[in-house]
């Protein structure tokens, strides 16, 4: 059994722990975003999009409740109407509200036909009729509609590209274009002109983390980003990032002797991966986390709250841990990338929240569905701002990955001999039993180094998977430090985006922030969130865990720093990913809370990006055509700007011409009348692409 698909079907289980009673039924904003978590799992993994989705689902989800509510203010829809059964109004309005949004945004995903299926049957089981189009602000289905409407049509040119099947505009308008030329994985080294900046990766059979083929060179998921609305942030100057921690460290520039330090961090995690080696460690809430934001400082809390007892000893294998770390939160086959991860955790919270079912820990008891639909706002603008606080920074500072730094530097040699033939300023630091130089002796059959060439530089480390992921594990070994690879699966390797700020990083903090706003309280229901992984057959890179490891938070903080952390482990950040990461996710959960909570209160009317809420308006499939290597209209005047210290970019790979496939049937309702209504097809007006086939090039 593949451990990740266990996870996020077993993962709303994980606070049944005792105590209170979850709540017997689901409201229909449940179902709508478990709908939606659902096509996430089938799609192609791409984080910035999924976030936008699920923030724009949640926000006709809520318009619509809140367009029966006297006090809450809308949005994007901001019109009040009465019914005389307003509990069936809004799950009728919210029903068709999120049905057409989620129809509209995966009828070009990569499982569109099994995803609309679902959506339909929802539909149907749910007794409502989904070609019913009015626009009649009399009847639920005519509120649900409009709304969709607005939402689609208001947030169609929000940076993002949607009209354009997310593809960034071309370099010579603006678009990104690598510095540097690709990383084979299967060769050894590191070409680059500058290692500082992001390498993409070349790899051989390459797949997404969903198992569908890309590459084989990799292209910046989400470069445009860097323009896209947000929620509650706010900037002086367009392209520019939302929130600026500053530069990451620089070999040779900013904090040199910082990214040294943190490569080496990486390289000696690596060399951990051996569950043979003896070491245990407790991983308790008692003593493990609490840590200050954006730092690992922490020691565990001395007592449980709920039970008001210290947290009992958790004492497990550390390659065991690590390794269940760097797949649990790696989001990787079926999963809903970290922001459907978040929404997943947040659900299985609300199970168990609903006893005291208090927005904040205070005030009234909200109903099931008022809980829901303010949590899902807030909590995916929260995220959805926090992918556009970290694509911005990725975009802006172009960082590297620690595949590139690792495989340059060890290239290059060492930097701990000044007088040694293969001394380089810039090479790696030699450290005993960690980072050694081969020679002739310790290359010979049975030596240290056996089997790698004289006076290059050796790491320990994890030297890829086995031939048998089922039965064998690999555990660590010398090997050449031009060769390195994380830990990770050989058909992905490393995500194919910048590495700073760490995305996991961003969305966790942001999304523990915000329920722990939300729910009034840092600590999990009862003091503890729980997952354990079986042995032997809970990892899906390598055979393991040798033993059960049960994974535990006592806070939403907590859980959010070992996602951070987990891919330091994992091989694909250093530190300064992670922990800068983290503090501008805090900076997106409060910003996003302190917003939301004003539309709760009904407080302000807040303005909204690119102007005044759009009304349903009958848009030509003429007018969003788009092609593929030409952005019209305004939005390709937003485009950003190169990084300044660009250099001369690489010429862009050129993609295969897409195979023409007829238009969808959606329901009984063809695309065009479906646009007719406010809704919008990415690249209507020629064949519709499916959703991220630009990851699939050719050069």
């Amino acid at each position: 059994m593949k451990f990740l698909r266990i996870i996020f079907c077993a993962i709303p289980c994980l606070f049944w722990l005792g105590g209170a009673v979850a709540r017997a039924e689901q409201s229909i904003a449940r179902l709508w975003n478990e709908q939606n978590l659902n096509a996430i799992r089938g799609d192609s993994p791409h984080p910035p999009v999924h976030a936008r989705n699920l923030f724009h689902l949640s926000i006709a989800m809520y318009d619509a409740w809140a367009a029966y509510d006297p006090v809450a203010s809308g949005y994007v829809y901001r019109e009040k109407h009465t019914a005389a059964d307003v509990a069936s109004a809004r799950r009728e309005a919210i029903s068709y509200a999120a049905y057409r949004i989620l129809l509209e945004r995966y009828s070009l995903s990569r499982t569109a036909g099994a995803t609309l299926i679902a959506l339909s049957a929802r539909m149907a089981s749910l007794g409502y009729d989904r070609n019913n189009l009015s626009l009649d602000p009399s009847e639920p289905a005519g509120v649900g509609n409009a709304v969709a409407a607005r939402v689609s049509s208001h947030f169609l040119e929000d940076g993002v590209r949607q009209a354009q099947g997310y593809l960034d505009v071309p370099a010579n308008r603006g678009g990104y274009a690598p510095i540097n030329p690709p990383l084979v994985t299967a060769s050894s080294g590191a070409i680059v002109v500058d290692v500082n900046r992001w390498q993409p990766l070349a790899i051989d059979n390459a797949l997404d983390q969903n198992g569908f083929p890309i590459g084989p060179v990799q292209i910046f998921l989400g470069s445009q980003c860097l323009n896209v609305w947000s929620f509650a942030l706010t900037r002086s100057e367009p392209g520019k990032p939302w929130i600026d921690p500053g530069p990451p460290p620089r070999l040779g520039g900013n904090e040199d002797a910082r990214f040294r330090a943190e490569v080496v961090d990486i390289i000696r995690r690596g060399s951990q991966m051996s569950p043979d080696d003896g070491v245990f460690l407790d991983i308790s809430p008692g003593k493990y986390g609490n840590n200050t934001l954006g730092a690992n400082d922490g020691v565990g809390h001395a007592i449980n709250p709920a039970t008001g007892l210290p947290y009992p000893a958790n004492r497990v294998k550390r390659a065991d841990f690590v390794r269940v770390l760097a797949e649990f939160w790696a989001d990787g086959p079926h999963s809903e990338t970290p922001p459907g991860h978040w929404n997943v955790i947040a659900n299985a919270v609300s199970d168990r929240a609903k006893s005291s079912g208090r927005m904040g820990g205070t005030g009234p008891v909200l109903d099931a569905l008022e809980w829901d639909v303010k949590l899902y706002f807030a909590l995916n603008a929260a995220l959805h701002d926090a992918a556009c606080a970290a694509w911005s920074l990725k975009r802006h500072y172009d960082g590297g990955r620690p595949i590139q730094f690792i495989r340059y530097m060890g290239q290059l040699g060492q930097s701990t001999r000044t007088n040694d033939a293969s001394y380089h300023p810039l090479g790696l630091p030699l450290i005993p039993g960690l980072i050694e130089q081969v020679n002739l002796f310790t290359a010979q059959r049975g030596g240290r180094h056996a089997g790698l060439a004289p006076g290059s530089i050796a790491v320990l480390g994890w030297p890829g998977q086995p031939l048998d992921i089922t039965n064998q594990y690999s555990g660590v070994r010398w090997v050449a430090a031009a060769d390195w690879i994380p830990y990770q699966k050989k058909t992905f390797v490393t995500p194919a985006f910048p590495g700073y700020i760490s995305g996991h990083s961003t969305f966790s903090r942001a999304g523990a922030e915000l329920l722990a706003e939300f729910t009034g309280s840092p600590f999990f229901p009862d003091g503890l969130g729980t997952y354990t992984v079986p042995a032997h057959t809970g990892l899906t890179f390598e055979k393991g865990p040798t033993e059960p490891v049960t994974l535990q938070w006592g806070t939403y903080f907590d859980a959010a720093d070992q996602a951070g952390i987990s891919r330091l482990w994992g091989g694909i950040h250093v530190s300064a990913d992670d922990l800068n990461g983290r503090r501008v996710g805090a900076e997106c959960g409060r910003r996003a809370w302190e917003l939301a909570r004003q539309l709760f209160e009904g407080s302000k009317q807040i303005p909204l990006p690119g102007g005044s809420p759009a009304v349903p308006r009958r848009v030509s499939s003429v007018q969003q055509s788009s092609t593929e290597d030409e952005a019209s209209g305004p939005q390709a005047d937003r485009g950003p700007t190169p990084h300044p210290n660009a250099g001369d970019p690489l010429p862009t790979p050129t993609r295969p011409a897409r195979r023409a496939t007829r238009r969808r049937s959606l329901g009984k309702v063809s695309a065009d009348r479906f646009s007719a209504h406010g809704f919008h097809q990415p690249t209507s007006g020629r064949p519709p692409l499916r959703m991220f086939s630009h990851l699939r090039v050719t050069v």
